[in-house]
């Protein structure tokens, strides 16, 4: 009889708690001394394993990446040129460019009636140059010898003085860059390119180029590129990636008017190759429009030219669009 009792009271099931009794319980239960369903010793268990797992986890991740970190070079990218992603081929970029709330637009336009209009415009070429070009930075780095005749000593750069920018430099436009005279300037500069060297057209006759895509490249440079090659009697002086700025269509080039382009027709050779030393200033082409058509929009394209940079209109490659509107 009291084995029968014994065995009843075995499988008598737990006693009904209320939802509020049973969080009680899970919280704290002072009969098995659990908290949270565990006892001080089980939670010391895992707390231990948690600790020495994270350690464990954390010194291997420290371990790669001071293995990885051994691979890198700070100063130098690992791929260059044909190997690394950026390729050979330098883009051209413009300024000043569109507000950013006009995502995807490359068209200068402004009132010339409005000076309020314009503020945009020659404060973002304000902010341009003063970033890189008012102020240099390292000076140390300089090398002020830098001409055609005597590249950029190593580990030095060659300084660009933005007061050679002529009638588009801050000086000379009062920083407004001859947007209010309906002669605004563009500046070009091209993508920095690790140890990229130009291969310049200094020849004055396509006969003199000995490679035929070169030769075929040579004949579809603007004929004013051909004659500021011929005209440039220092053929040291001649050693450019040129620029030329013309209008996309007829009517484009009719309603663009005359170009002016300086310090010079484009980037001079000695400038590159870029190597990272500290304070570089990639040189600029100050682009100015004299007399571009009023109340039209007129498309521009400006062109980078030189024996390694491939040319593709549709994809932009050595080139770059905008659009020129004043009111």
């Amino acid at each position: 009889m009291a084995d029968k009792k014994v065995t009843e009271q075995y499988y008598t099931p737990p006693p009904k708690l209320s939802g509020w009794e049973s969080f009680k319980l899970f919280m704290w239960n002072g009969e098995t001394s659990e908290f949270l369903g565990r006892t001080a010793g089980s939670w010391g268990k895992i707390l231990v394993f948690y600790v020495v797992f994270y350690i464990a986890l954390s010194g291997f991740f420290a371990g790669l990446l001071a293995i990885f970190w051994q691979t890198l070079d700070l100063e130098r990218p690992k791929w260059q040129l044909a190997e690394s992603i950026i390729g050979t081929n330098p883009g051209l970029g413009f300024r000043p460019m569109p507000p950013e709330a006009h995502l995807g637009s490359t068209l200068i336009w402004y009132k010339s009636n409005r000076p309020d209009n314009m503020i945009y415009w020659h404060d973002t070429v304000n902010k341009f140059l003063d970033v890189d070009y008012k102020e240099p930075k390292f000076e140390d780095n300089i090398d002020n010898e830098c001409s055609f005749s005597h590249p950029a000593s190593n580990g030095k750069y060659c300084p660009f003085r933005i007061e050679t920018l002529e009638n588009c430099s801050p000086s000379k436009t009062d920083g407004k860059y001859g947007f209010p005279d309906k002669k605004p300037c563009v500046f070009l500069k091209l993508n920095k390119i690790y140890n990229w060297t130009p291969r310049v057209f200094n020849e004055t006759d396509e006969n003199q180029i000995a490679d035929e895509n070169e030769r075929s490249q040579y004949r579809k440079m603007p004929d004013f590129l051909k004659e500021a090659i011929a005209n440039t009697r220092d053929p040291k002086e001649r050693n450019l990636i040129w620029v030329s700025c013309e209008g996309e269509s007829p009517a484009d080039v009719e309603n663009l008017g005359p170009v002016h382009y300086s310090p010079r027709r484009g980037f001079p050779a000695y400038y590159f190759p870029y190597q990272n030393v500290k304070g570089y200033q990639p040189p600029v082409v100050a682009v100015q429009f004299e007399r571009p058509k009023p109340g039209v929009l007129i498309n521009i394209e400006c062109k980078a030219w030189a024996k390694n940079i491939e040319y593709d209109r549709s994809e932009r490659r050595g080139s770059v669009h905008f659009e020129l509107m004043i009111d």
